[in-house]
Order: C-alpha cells, then structure tokens, then sequence
C-alpha cells in the first residue's frame, strides 16, 4: 500500500511541488513590501523551472496510470505540461514592466496565474470525469479572477460578469453531460468508459446526449463558434498581461481535453464526434476570419484570429487519426507562440498607462523601431502562414491529414479559409512598414523582455525551418 502511495504521488509530482509552491508563494507575498515585490516575481519563476522539470521527468518514457486510473502520466501529458509551463513563464516575464507602469504589480497576478496553470496541469492528466472537472474549474476560477483583476476598470469589470456567467453555464453543460454519460455507464474512469463503449451493440441515445453536452462545454472552453461570444469581449476588456495569459497556455488544456475526452474514451464513437468537431471546426473558420476583418482594436482582431486558430486545431482532432492528432497539437504549440509574441509586441507599444490595442498604434512601427516591426512581421507571416514559418508548417501538416483521411472537401476549405484570414494580418504589415506616425514615442523596454520577445518570434521561424524536434516530441503522443 505504501508502495503504491509513493508511485500515486510521483506521478504528480509536478502539480504536488507547484501547489505547495504556491501556498509558500501566498505566504511570502504577505510579509513582503511593494518595493520587494520582484521577489515574488523571481519565486514564481523558479516554482515554473521547477514544476517543468518535474513534469517533464514524471513517469519515465511511457505511460503511467496513478490512483486508481484516475491520473495518467504520458508522452501527451509531459509535451503539454511542459509547453504549459513555459508559456506561463514568458506570460509572467511580459507582464512584470507592463503591471509594473499601471500600479498593478501586486503578488495576486502571480497566485493566481499559478493557479491557473496548476488547473492547466490537473486538466492535461486528467483520466476520470471528476478530475477532469477539478482541475478545469481550478483553472476557470483563476481566470475569473484576473479578468477582473483592474478593479478600476469599468469595461473589464463588464468582461468579468460575461466571462463568469457564460463559463458557469458552459461548465454545468459539460457536468450535466458527464454525469449522464456516468449515470448509464456507471465509471467516472475514461479508459473504463472506452471499455463500455467497445461492449455495446450500437450506440445509445445516452451515450450520444452526454457527448453532445460534454462537446458543448469543451467548444465554449475552446472558444470555437457557435460558443464564441465570451472570446472578443474577455480579451479586449481584461488587461493585455491577463489577455495574453488566456491566449497562450489554457489552449493547451483544451486540446488535452478534446483528445482526453474524445479520441481516447470514445473512439467507438467516431463517425457522431467527427461530424460534431468538424461543424464547429468550419463554423470557427468561417466565423472568425470574416468577422476579423471588421476590427479595428488589435485585441479584438486576435481574439477572432484565436478562434479561426481553434478551426484549424479542431479540424485535426476531427480526422480521427493518430497523424490529426498529432498535427492538432503541434499546431496548439506554435498558435500559443505566435499568441504569445504578439501579445509581447502589444505590451511593447504601450507604456505610461497608454494602451497600444488600435491597429492605428501601430503605424510606422518601422521606423520607430526596425526590429520590433520585423518581429512582428514574422509573427503575423507566421500565423498566417507564409513558408518558412512555423504556421505554414503546422497548417500543411493539418490539411495532409485532412486529404490521407479523405477529407479533401474540408482541407479545400480550410485553405480558401486561410486566405481570407491573410487579409487582417497583411493590414498590421501594411501600417507598420507603409503607414507613418508623426510623433511617434521610441519604444523602450527592459533588457530581459526585449531579448525573450525577439527570442519568441525568431522561435516562430525557427520551428518553421527546422519543424523536426518538436514534431518527433508530437510523434506517438497516443501511444
């Protein structure tokens, strides 16, 4: 038994030293004064070097099942985990001189951003209904709470009431839905569910219920259209720093989910889960390219970006094979650095309480500063995807998948998509390099954030030239 105790617990390691960081981190932040406060930035650091590291060593090479096949441990976990890790350290780096000039630079936005990412962890590993939803409330509360993390802004106070009432319905549908698929089944555990399903002759109108309800939930956490509405609204009301954090690292906890849920359970179900991914999937496409181009906040234009990205995401999983898999979350890797970059180059421009979330802000970037201009442009050319950066790269990889399962229709489609959505992008080039600013500030920043930023978008060009290490991390995830 004791021996079984310590196995459980070395399988979460990871979020075991993270929440007891976490609770060392509150401690710390309450006996520090404001002047110190870096301290708390510094802590936070080190508890995502060190909830990496364990992360990525948990369970060896293979796949590990702990407590009682609740909490699973394998190649997807440690990619994603890692990744998630990460994200949230370039997030927290971003976002230090960016508070720092609102007065907001308090212990809070580290807290919960950890909290945050510990919700991310539960989610990733999760293999029964009921961690599943422990850890993704873990993480819905905690942004909740940094949507409404300016208490003096009205408009992100109005973001916060939406975001929370929409995600508790969206996160009752997704309960309803487990507990019906559990009332018939009688398992909370997924690799007993995928069991069940295997046993029936035919699929119950039960079973088919539960999905649709469970998809529903899971589609509103994705942000995929027709559950869209809360996307626009959070990331132009909530600060840039809580923005960029939604953007990047929770998408990495939906596409775990998707496949936890999905493609591992209910494999049994292909033909129902397909037609329902790929709706939401072209509805996301369609949807977020055109109305993008309507936007004249940058946020704004990002957040219907992000939601012709999760098209995209989805069309992956959709195919039901191990390559769209595979492709779906290399794709999630590099969106969330594209995401990242260029909500850092939004956080560059905007100083002394000044918001650069216009597209106008952007005008003349080229000549105020050449180098951050070119990283942006990398980043855009990226998410559009333009060889040789990493979008064309993870884009051509989704639709190969698309035609070698036969969806040649949806990859036409997909592609016609990505052209339309090349308009928006192409505009923030044409007022960087084309347009002037007259009077336009110089852009300054701290060292370590100019270096980390120029760091992340050459990343975008990096992956796109030399796609073979994080591929072979994406290969063989479902074992």
């Amino acid at each position: 038994m004791m021996n079984e105790l310590v196995s459980d617990l070395s399988a979460v390691r990871a979020e075991a030293f993270l929440a007891a960081g976490i609770c060392v981190l509150l401690l710390f932040d309450l006996f520090i004064r404001d002047r110190h406060r870096d301290l708390t930035y510094a802590l936070a650091m080190l508890l995502l070097a060190g909830t990496g590291w364990l992360a990525a060593t948990a369970g060896g090479d293979g796949r590990v099942l702990a407590f009682g096949g609740s909490v699973v441990v394998d190649p997807l976990a440690r990619v994603l985990k890692v990744a998630a890790a990460l994200a949230m350290a370039v997030v927290f780096l971003y976002s230090r001189p960016w508070l720092r000039e609102r007065q907001l630079f308090r212990g809070e936005y580290y807290v919960l951003g950890l909290f945050a990412l510990l919700g991310i962890l539960v989610i990733i590993s999760g293999h029964s209904f009921l961690v599943i939803y422990l850890g993704l409330e873990m993480l819905s509360l905690a942004l909740y709470a940094l949507v409404v993390y300016d208490r003096d802004s009205p408009i992100g106070a109005e973001s916060g009431m939406k975001y929370f009432v929409l995600g508790a319905i969206a996160s009752g549908t997704l309960l309803y839905g487990m507990s019906i698929v559990y009332g018939f089944s009688g398992t909370l555990n997924l690799g007993e569910l995928r069991e069940y399903a295997a046993g029936l002759d035919g699929v119950p109108v039960f079973l088919l219920v539960g999905l649709g309800f469970m998809l529903s939930g899971i589609a509103f956490k994705f942000g995929a259209v027709p559950f869209h509405m809360w996307v626009p609204d959070v990331y132009q009301g909530a600060p840039t720093s809580v923005s960029l954090l939604i953007a990047t690292a929770p998408k990495l906890a939906s596409i775990a989910l998707v496949i936890r849920l999905v493609a591992e359970a209910l494999p049994e179900l292909l033909v129902t889960w397909q037609v329902i991914l790929m709706t939401l999937a072209v509805l996301s496409l369609l949807i977020g390219n055109i109305v993008a181009i309507a936007q004249t906040n940058i946020k704004r234009m990002l957040a219907y970006s992000a939601i012709a990205h999760v098209g995209f995401i989805l069309l992956g999983v959709a195919t039901g094979t191990t390559a769209g898999v595979e492709a779906a979350v290399f794709y999630s890797i590099v969106y969330v650095v594209a995401a990242a970059g260029a909500f850092g180059i939004i956080m560059l421009l905007s100083s002394r309480g000044a918001e650069a979330d216009q597209l106008d802000d952007f005008r003349g970037l080229s000549q105020r500063s050449p180098w951050f201009a070119l990283m942006m442009l990398l980043l855009m050319a990226s998410m559009i995807g333009i060889p040789p950066l990493a979008g064309f790269y993870a884009k051509w990889i989704v639709l190969l998948a698309l035609v070698e399962a036969g969806a040649v229709w949806l990859a036409l489609f997909a592609v016609l998509m990505s052209v339309v959505g090349a308009f928006y992008y192409l505009r923030v080039i044409r007022l960087m390099y084309f347009d002037e600013l007259p009077g336009g500030a110089p852009v300054q920043a701290p060292g370590d954030f100019r270096l980390v930023l120029s760091i992340n978008a050459l990343l975008a060009l990096a992956l796109g030239l030399f796609p073979g290490p994080l591929m072979d991390l994406c290969t063989g995830l479902l074992g």
